[in-house]
């Protein structure tokens, strides 16, 4: 039988991912569920809600960051303020979750094993899109539990918009394994997709106030948004999204009948007869040079983006003080324009800590897949296997940051100057969360994956926190936390210098932990 085996392998996918699909599921169900109580604090009269709708959707940078607002009561604000980003938070960790379980499983040689038992062809991708399906039904539950006070049916809508958007991009996360023979290009393709879905959707909603752009009709991330939460509910959407799941799964099954397991449609090209990388060093450099590039070109076409919408800053707020408290304790306590670049370079920097994490974690990798073993094996020391790797991981994120604050400067029509050193500063705190990721690789391999959580709450900290009005003690728990607020106050040096001091020595105690266990961990 082709699903032979399929709830052994759930079950395996579900306790391997015990912690990870838990915490996903809180930090996104949590954050929009949240999202009442703040907007509530905020906008507590109905006429401060309504001049709020109205401001946003007449301004098109908020537009393309956040879509129209479609209903001015609480719940449609929340469904307006933390509906997109939820969605999109939930498909990125979709991506994930399918990934690990199908092209990943392949790539290390655990899935070949499991195949020569009584485990049928589709078995495998079964148990991965169960475990998304999972993920986002637990989603879609707290949302639906959390926001029910302001109404069920558009707390249910938006439960399902946001799951339903997580499990669009499960299925073209499996349709992107059958294609590749590595995990990290299939996780790449996904995203590149889901960062094409969200431009496009932005794209479209700041051309017109009412969503009805074909830019945000292309895009999957604008299904979530017109399903219209709180606001006269199309449920009809919902059925375009589930058939988007059913068109995606079946060509995701179709494909993986058709191939050999470890294989992929788009296969590797061989290298030439003899060896050009003489150096660990540009061997690094060849596998981790795509992922740098597509990061680079991310962030600068980000920060393009969101210097254009500096000049709308001012109308997010109006004249509500409680709003701008916020803005400014994200931002810090300069002028509103300033306080919106700072909170912009934040976000620019607890992203790049992704991006230096997983450079971090390449050759852990490596380990896994057995591929570093060969390496080991003659005069190359592991220290300078490493270093050429970690050379990427921090020198490629100080990149993608400067790219970000050009990005920034040009848009926004601003000194360069100021801007790239409010970028550059986030720096210690990235590398920080990177030395943590080499500590954990170094000392301990078995857990290296927590380091991606480490750096999940982080994001999640920054992003949210000081809107649900966190204490201070909890938004310090982020590195990021405690870095100047820049462009506007003077910089402030010894937090700066203990993080990057924090970073090197984190670093050291991980390369000391590499010296002296075993290559596989």
């Amino acid at each position: 039988m082709s699903l032979a085996g399929t709830g052994t392998l759930t079950r395996l996918a579900l306790r391997r991912d015990r912690l990870m699909i838990p915490v996903w599921a809180l930090v996104v169900g949590g954050m929009v569920a949240s999202g009442a109580g703040s907007l509530e604090g905020l906008y507590g009269t109905a006429a401060e809600r309504a001049e709020l709708a109205a401001s946003m959707t007449a301004n098109s940078s908020m537009r393309a960051l956040y879509g129209p607002v479609f209903g001015d009561s609480l719940g449609g604000l929340v469904a307006w303020r933390f509906g997109t980003f939820g969605a999109v938070l939930a498909a990125v960790a979709s991506l994930i979750v399918v990934v690990r379980h199908t092209r990943e499983e392949e790539e290390t040689g655990r899935q070949e094993m499991l195949s020569a038992g009584a485990v049928g062809r589709r078995a495998p991708l079964t148990a991965a899109l169960l475990a998304a399906l999972g993920l986002n039904a637990a989603v879609a539950l707290i949302v639906t539990a959390g926001l029910a006070g302001q109404g069920a049916a558009g707390a249910l809508a938006l439960g399902l918009a946001i799951g339903g958007t997580g499990m669009v991009f499960a299925t073209a996360a499996a349709l992107a394994a059958q294609f590749t023979e590595s995990a990290r290009l299939a996780k790449g393709l996904t995203a590149a997709v889901l960062g094409l879905a969200f431009v496009l959707r932005a794209a479209g909603d700041a051309g017109t106030s009412d969503g009805s752009s074909v830019l945000t009709w292309l895009s999957p991330v604008g299904w979530a948004e017109h399903v219209r939460a709180f606001a006269d509910e199309r449920w009809w959407v919902l059925v375009l999204i589930a058939a988007a799941v059913l068109l995606q799964a079946s060509a995701a099954y179709a494909l993986a009948a058709r191939r050999d397991v470890g294989a992929g449609f788009l296969a590797t090209r061989p290298g030439p007869a003899e060896g050009r990388l003489a150096t660990a060093g540009a061997l690094a450099w060849r596998l981790q040079r795509g992922t740098l590039l597509g990061w680079s070109l991310g962030f600068l076409i980000g920060g393009l983006v969101f210097g254009g919408m500096v000049e709308g800053a001012a109308d997010i707020v109006g004249d509500n003080e409680r709003a701008r408290e916020i803005f400014e304790r994200m931002g810090g306590q300069s002028a509103l324009t300033d306080a919106f670049l700072a909170t912009m370079v934040s976000l620019f920097g607890m992203i790049a800590a992704l991006y230096a994490v997983g450079s971090v974690l390449r050759p852990h990798g490596e380990e896994t897949s057995g591929r570093a073993e060969p390496l080991l094996a003659g005069a190359l020391g592991r220290l300078r296997w490493a270093a050429g790797h970690l050379v990427i991981a921090f020198g490629g994120s100080a990149l993608i940051l400067a790219l970000a604050g050009l990005g920034l400067a040009l848009s926004y029509g601003h000194d360069l100057g100021p801007i790239l050193g409010a970028a550059l500063v986030q720096l210690p705190a990235v590398w920080a969360l990177a030395g943590l990721a080499v500590l954990l690789w170094g000392a301990l391999p078995r857990a290296a994956a927590a380091a991606w959580g480490a750096a999940g709450l982080c994001l999640a900290l920054g992003w949210v926190g000081p809107a649900l009005g966190l204490p201070r003690a909890v938004l310090d728990l982020s590195p990021f936390g405690h870095l100047p607020k820049l462009p506007g106050p003077a910089v402030d040096w010894p937090p700066v210098l203990v993080l990057t001091a924090l970073a090197a020595a984190l670093t050291a105690a991980g390369l000391a932990g590499l010296r002296r266990r075993d290559v596989t961990g």
